[in-house]
């Protein structure tokens, strides 16, 4: 009969390690589930929004790209061709010609008013009048070129800010991905050395009983 009731109290020993064991273990890796998907949606939240920002500032980025290109050139940075081609290009341009135009009517239409139309101080100013305005523009186009440099970098920089901050982010996720992971892992392993645990105690409570009282009391 004691062997019959150590014999119950080791299955049911048995019995209820194991549903323990299993509840423990199906709870940790649904946690750990729970947990990975969570973070892979941040993840990919994560990214998909850098993606949107990088987006948003790429024409600006392009356009600093091109004008850093354009102040090179007229500094002569690029070589003595870039820049003569990018002088050339202002002096051919529409703002230029109008530039001159205007500017030379104005000095021939105050000579004309004062009387001086034919004389050398004239001559002298329309000679200079042209190249004085070239390098004007030159100066202004580089300036402008400037502002749009200014405008790209500022965007290279939120891009680069965006995309650290993203990767910091996105580095914590995966950290908890681990994290949860490991946890599952070693709840599992919790779980199977409580059960061997319990079965251990449980065999060692029954060879009591065969060693103690119930011996004595010629059950056994």
């Amino acid at each position: 009969m004691a062997i019959s009731t150590g014999l119950a109290l080791l299955g049911g020993a048995v019995t209820g390690g194991l549903l323990s064991a299993d509840a423990q273990k199906s709870a940790a890796r649904t946690a750990a589930t729970a947990q990975a998907q969570a973070a892979e949606l941040s993840i990919e939240e994560q990214r998909r929004q850098f993606d949107a920002i990088t987006e948003l500032l790429q024409p600006y980025v392009k356009t600093g790209e091109s004008a850093i290109g354009g102040q090179m050139a007229l500094a002569g940075l690029q070589g003595p061709e870039a820049q003569q081609s990018a002088i050339t290009a202002l002096e051919q341009g529409p703002q230029y010609e109008a530039l001159v135009r205007q500017g030379e009517e104005a000095l021939l239409q105050n000579a004309a008013a004062t009387g001086g139309l034919r004389g050398g101080n004239v001559q002298g100013a329309l000679a200079q009048f042209r190249p004085q305005m070239l390098s004007n523009l030159i100066e202004s186009q580089y300036s402008r070129l400037g502002g749009l440099t200014n405008v790209g970098q500022a965007s290279a920089s939120r891009q680069a800010a965006a995309g650290s901050a993203a990767a910091g982010n996105i580095s914590n996720l995966l950290q908890q991905q681990g994290a949860a992971g490991a946890g599952a892992a070693l709840a599992s392993g919790q779980a199977a050395a409580n059960l061997f645990g319990d079965i251990t105690g449980t065999i060692g409570t029954i060879a009591g009983m065969s060693q103690g009282g119930v011996v004595g009391k010629g059950v056994f």
